[in-house]
Formats: structure tokens, sequence, C-alpha cells
């Protein structure tokens, strides 16, 4: 599990998707899944090329597939359901709007440094 997180991680990055905020959701009754991985693309090019990055290096270093992707038709909020980790991939006002870091104040939240 956390080496899925891992990868996701270096599949954001290596798009340069910044502001990634991990949920970890596993000591909290009734979630639907057990990590939130949250990240910021600042173009619809990018959320898309994000999502291509994180299926791409999830599926070649791990030989796992997303169980659902939704979004990716206007880019403007991708979810990525890996079952027990969901990725979502916001263009900058959307994820504001959404807000999704705090539905989960409970969670204790990672924050990645951006790569520069």
């Amino acid at each position: 599990m956390i080496q899925l997180v891992e990868t996701i991680k270096d599949a954001i990055q290596e798009k340069k998707g910044c502001d990634i905020v991990v949920a970890d959701l596993t000591k909290i009754e009734g979630t639907i899944c057990q990590y939130f991985i949250i990240c910021t693309g600042n173009s619809p090019t990018q959320v898309e090329a994000i999502a291509e990055s994180v299926g791409d290096m999830v599926r070649e270093q791990l030989s796992e597939k997303p169980a659902h992707v939704v979004g990716l038709e206007n880019a403007q909020w991708v979810a990525m359901d890996y079952t027990d980790v969901l990725v979502h991939i916001f263009l900058p006002d959307v994820r504001e709007y959404y807000d999704l870091e705090h539905l989960w104040e409970d969670a204790p939240l990672t924050r990645i440094p951006d790569l520069d």
C-alpha cells in the first residue's frame, strides 16, 4: 500500500504536479479507501499528463490498473480509483472550490514539498 502511494507521488512529481497532499484514512472508520492523494495541475493538459503518468508508472512498476478513472473529458478534476487509494488531480480553482483536504479533518495530512 505504501509502495502504491509512493509510486503515485513520484508519477505526479514527474509531471510537475504541485501541492501534493496525502490523507491517511486508515484509522477512520467507514471510509471508502485508505488513502486520498490530492494534487494540482495548472492546466487541463497538465492534469491529463499527470493522470497518464500515474497510470503508466503504477502499471509499469506495480502491475496495477485503476478500477475507474473519471474526469478526463474536461480534465478539470480527474479521479483515479486504485481501490484502497484514490487519486484526485485538480485545476487550482476546482481544488479550492471542493476543498477535499478539509472533508477529512480527522485524517493526518502529509504535505509533499513541490519539486523545483
